[in-house]
């Protein structure tokens, strides 16, 4: 079967419309292992294949493409990058996205291999072609231009290439293209930003980043939107905290926080703004950074009050972030009343907002009373319990209510909030005393598919496990639950039927 590869190949280099012949090599190929080609890598003679591509004929094309795809995966990206270089310029400059995408795939192989990137480093032109596919119209051609980019500037030698030469103008030159494409630089940007304070710094350097955070703070409500979540990639990593810190960056975007409540506007911008402190909290200090920043915590609180759905999920979704560890969570708690006023009105919403709002409310109600072993305290465990009560009257069997709908989405979602308390003493004791409620959660007849056969896997898993659960639910249930958990979360009674003669 290679060998009549390589035959069909020699009769399409031999013919200058070869459908037929394509259509052959195609079949074929994809009987071959890519084994074996690799074995006959040095006998394979492309060309012809490549300049097929420079046609007008869609099918060919279509058909070269796929055959090239198959080719190329079976050479090695060392040899690719020397030997196929006038290919590759050719192929990033082609009208065809499929073509541009093929080669794009290729300079992906290229860059992950430490030899065969210095060839693409040594490549100027190359580079800039790889800069300019940022602009493509075709969204999957740009995003593989960007990892490509992020890629080579791992290294000392890619930050030098991207930012120390002309290809810095290319760059800046195709952020002109448009509004789209100029974000899609500053995604790229912030990627490289984000692996180290060196890549940070030639990033600063090259004014890009200043760039960003000028449009982040300017006047324009929509840019705001945008950017903001770029920003907020930065500020996940330590050295991206610390030079938004420095430069008075977070101290701007609270002060445009607490100049949003005479903005008409603010509600493009506002959301994005939250979730920054949100997970600023999350990977700094919640209490550092709700007591530097107290703005944030009352317009969460403000948002979670108002009548907008946008504005409460974006609030619910803030509150589960802050409140996913000890420490947010007891910042939550110094806020009191209003706080446990604001658990009720999340549990409201968890019954009778929209499925999409009941989801986000239950996923924060679950972060929020999460619990790991090693950190419950009788302080934490009091905690945890008063915010259940706190949600609605008889909770347990309001979330019991929320999990029999029938929306997989919204009973995955319910499960998880027991899933939260299952391993808190005071939610076993609910459970056991609640009528039922035991036996609902070893009843497999209930899932009927995948994601919510898991979801109670989950919650027998966190019972089981607990140090506590043979005590407060007895040998019997205990043991039901640890065979529950052995049998694994697909398991099917089997029924034995018998055959009875002269049955219909």
């Amino acid at each position: 079967m290679a060998a009549q590869v390589v035959d069909l190949l020699r009769e399409v280099a031999r013919l200058e419309a070869p459908l037929e012949e394509l259509r052959a090599l195609q079949a074929a190929l994809q009987l071959v292992p890519l084994s074996t080609l690799r074995e006959q890598a040095a006998e394979l003679r492309l060309g012809p294949l490549f300049s097929l591509l420079n046609g007008n004929h869609r099918e060919q094309t279509t058909l070269c493409v796929s055959i090239l795809e198959r080719f190329l995966q079976a050479m090695e990206p060392v040899y690719v990058a020397r030997n196929l270089r006038d290919e590759l310029h050719r192929g990033l400059s082609h009208p065809d996205d499929a073509v541009v995408i093929l080669t794009l795939s290729q300079v992906g192989r290229i860059v992950e291999n430490s030899e065969a990137v210095t060839e693409i480093l040594n490549n100027p032109e190359l580079l800039k072609e790889i800069i300019y596919c940022i602009g493509a119209e075709k969204l999957s051609v740009a995003k593989t231009a960007i990892k490509s980019l992020s890629r080579i500037s791992l290294t000392q030698t890619g930050l030098e290439s991207l930012f120390e030469s002309s290809l810095l103008d290319d760059l800046k030159n195709v952020m002109k293209t448009s509004d789209i494409v100029r974000y899609r630089v500053y995604e790229l940007i912030v990627e490289i930003a984000s692996v180290s304070p060196e890549s940070l710094q030639y990033c600063t350097n090259s004014g890009l980043v200043t760039q960003l955070i000028k449009e982040l703070t300017g006047d324009d409500v929509l840019v705001r939107a945008t950017c903001i979540e770029m920003v907020t990639s930065l500020a996940y990593t330590h050295h991206g905290r610390q030079y938004l810190s420095q430069e008075g960056i977070i101290d701007q975007i609270s002060n445009i926080i607490v100049g949003a409540d005479s903005d008409p506007f603010s509600s493009f911008y506002l959301p994005g703004f939250v979730k920054f402190f949100g997970n600023l909290a999350i990977v700094d200090s919640p209490q550092q950074i709700c007591e530097r920043y107290p703005v944030f915590v009352e317009k969460v609180f403000e948002m979670a009050e108002a009548q907008d759905p946008t504005m409460i999920g974006v609030a619910v979704d803030t509150l589960g972030i802050l409140g996913s560890n000890v420490e947010g969570k007891q910042v939550l708690q110094k806020t009191g009343s209003r706080f446990e006023h604001l658990l009720k009105r999340i549990g409201h919403q968890a019954k009778n907002a929209s499925t999409e709002l009941k989801i986000r409310c239950l996923d924060a109600i679950s972060s929020l009373l999460h619990l790991p072993h090693d950190q419950q305290t009788d302080d934490l465990l009091r905690m945890t319990e008063f915010w259940f009560s706190s949600l609605t009257r008889e909770p347990l069997e309001h979330f019991r209510g929320i999990s029999t709908q029938p929306f997989p989405e919204l009973h995955c979602a319910a499960l998880k909030v027991f899933t939260a308390i299952a391993n808190q003493p005071w939610a076993q004791k609910l459970m056991f005393n609640s009528p039922g409620f035991v036996e609902y959660i070893v009843d497999r007849s209930v899932e009927h598919d995948k994601a919510s056969k898991d979801a109670k896997y989950e919650l027998v898993k966190a019972l089981a496990n607990s140090k506590t659960i043979a005590e407060i639910f007895g040998n019997q249930y205990y043991l039901r639950l640890r065979a529950y958990l052995s049998e694994g979360p697909y398991f099917v009674k089997s029924v034995s039927t018998t055959a009875v003669e002269g049955a219909e």
